[in-house]
């Protein structure tokens, strides 16, 4: 295998590997704003 092939693999596995980092911040993000809109429903609620 040539040295581009091998420096391209890597390369698409960084990007990978940094695109699951940032979805998975998402995710956390989106659960956040979902606990503080339960928690203001069962304010509102009470």
């Amino acid at each position: 295998m040539s040295s581009k092939a091998i420096l391209a693999i890597a390369a698409f596995m960084f990007m990978g590997l940094s695109a699951c980092e940032t979805i998975e911040g998402a995710g956390r993000d989106i659960e956040n704003a979902g606990e503080a809109v339960t928690d203001t429903a069962q304010d509102a609620q009470q």
